[in-house]
């Protein structure tokens, strides 16, 4: 039986009270996870606290980008290791998990470690009253001790994203993975000791949310900053146990992505576009598309190529040759995404594709299994055009004119991300610049320089992430003024 452990102060600690982790793809059990309580997320953030006044607080940055960049190494060296915990947690396809998940995970290291490296701080000379001078010039300190709350989908990759640069900027984090993934950020542990990250640097705390690790961490004075990725409704609540202490936060929360497909786009590369961003990784993403509007001139024509493409996707297990679609998460998010199917009928859609449970033969019978869905028909004030599903899912809609499009990719609480397919670079520019979120991708889908900022408008999030606006959080920003 394997056993996750929570990792405080550099050593591996159970706890009496476990927990199953299963993997989605069979439901078959990989292993007991150990529960952190008060007490040891407690001993976590006091061995944190102890890092940053210790050797990790003393540490030229030079030597800790040295750190970091080992640590890269050796998640890359324990590629296969990361990769198959990955794949049993998620039940990913290997295709994705090995082109994606771990490789990002382990560059965010170096990216961030060099970023931190080379950014320059702001100087001014300024002429005082008295007809002399002062020198003003900025120094950047860590925040302190970072909460980081990780989500499901993308387990290492988006637990790197936060760790990475807080650990760049001389922080000292304290990591709860989601409950359904606790494998990735376990085996972190492992790697940053054998790297020599000081002990205290990294911890990790497994559990819940409410009356379980990720309250005990959001609500816990000692930590000076709270980082989150997850839906809404939770963000909300840390930002309320954050309000305590004013202490800042940096949220990347839910979405309900449109994308704009003109009638002068690139017709095959669209349809690939919207069926990679709409059907990715079970639709368990983020910047995932759930509303597609289409240009009417290429509307029945493009509901039908989506249908072909939705239809080709194989189901089945991670290692096996020519699968690109693996389960949901969990048995109640499965169940969650199934209600979503029905209230679409419910509400009058008509199913073009989808809408049930693949039949899966043996084991993965057991699995959280659903069919990638395209709907149409429905009116904006449906459920599944209002709510994030997070599911393999999307309904399409016909628009006229550039101004509609806009408006509807609008029409939400909503605002993370969209795709815009269009030939025309004008229309582009000003659709672009008109859409109401974090990123807009043109002709394109979750491709991503490390060094733009990062994160959500509306309801989708506070603050951005990612390259130098990563250390707007991560540190704090000192002026110091000498008359001279």
């Amino acid at each position: 039986m394997k056993h996750f452990l929570n990792f405080i102060g550099g050593e591996f600690v159970a706890t009496s009270k476990t927990f199953d982790n299963r993997a989605p793809a069979d439901n078959r059990l990989l292993g007991r996870v150990h529960e952190a309580g008060a007490a040891e997320v407690d001993a976590a953030v006091r061995a944190a606290r102890a890092a940053l006044q210790g050797e990790w607080g003393r540490m030229s940055v030079g030597r800790r980008i040295e750190l970091l960049h080992a640590v890269a190494d050796e998640i890359n060296r324990r590629f296969d290791d990361f990769l198959q915990a990955e794949m049993a947690d998620t039940g990913k396809p290997h295709s994705l998990a090995s082109h994606i998940d771990i490789p990002r995970g382990a560059a965010n290291f170096k990216v961030f470690a060099d970023i931190v490296k080379n950014v320059p701080t702001e100087t001014f000379e300024t002429a005082t009253p008295d007809g002399g001078q002062a020198l003003n010039y900025a120094i950047r300190s860590p925040l302190g001790v970072i909460g980081v709350v990780c989500p499901w989908n993308l387990p290492l990759l988006l637990m790197t994203w936060k760790v990475g640069p807080a650990l760049a900027c001389g922080n000292t984090v304290v990591v709860k993975p989601s409950e359904e993934t606790p494998a990735t950020a376990t085996l972190l542990g492992e790697v940053m000791n054998a790297v020599g990250i000081p002990p205290g640097v990294y911890n990790v705390v497994h559990g819940f949310g409410p009356q379980s690790a990720g309250e005990f961490l959001t609500t816990h004075p000692g930590v000076d900053g709270i980082t989150f990725t997850g839906e809404t409704r939770t963000g909300e609540a840390i930002m309320a146990a954050a309000a305590k202490g004013v202490r800042p936060v940096s949220f990347e929360l839910g979405g309900k992505n449109a994308g704009l497909v003109f009638a002068d786009a690139d017709f095959d590369k669209a349809v690939a576009g919207i069926a990679r961003s709409a059907f990715e990784n079970c639709g368990q993403v983020c910047l995932g598309t759930e509303r597609v509007y289409v240009q009417r001139p290429i509307f029945e024509r493009f509901v039908s190529a989506l249908k072909a493409r939705a239809e080709a996707l194989k189901p089945g297990p991670s290692e096996e040759a020519g699968v690109n679609l693996g389960p949901l998460i969990s048995r109640e998010h499965q169940q969650k995404v199934l209600s979503y199917y029905q209230k679409a009928r419910d509400e009058g859609a008509t199913v073009v594709t989808g809408g049930g449970v693949p039949q899966m033969t043996g084991a993965l019978a057991e699995g959280h299994w659903v069919q990638p869905t395209i709907w149409t028909g429905l009116p904006e004030s449906a459920a599944v055009i209002r709510e994030e599903i997070f599911g393999p899912c999307c309904h399409i809609a016909p628009f006229d004119t550039e101004e509609e499009a806009i408006a509807l990719a609008n029409a939400t609480d909503y605002g993370l991300a969209t795709t815009v397919w269009t030939e025309n670079l004008g229309r582009a520019h000003r659709v672009a610049r008109q859409v109401e979120v974090g990123i807009c991708w043109i002709n394109s889908w979750f491709l991503r320089d490390l060094r733009t900022a990062f994160g959500g408008a509306k309801a989708s999030g506070i603050g951005r992430e990612g390259g130098v606006h990563s250390l707007e959080f991560y540190t704090e920003l000192r002026n110091v003024c000498i008359k001279l």
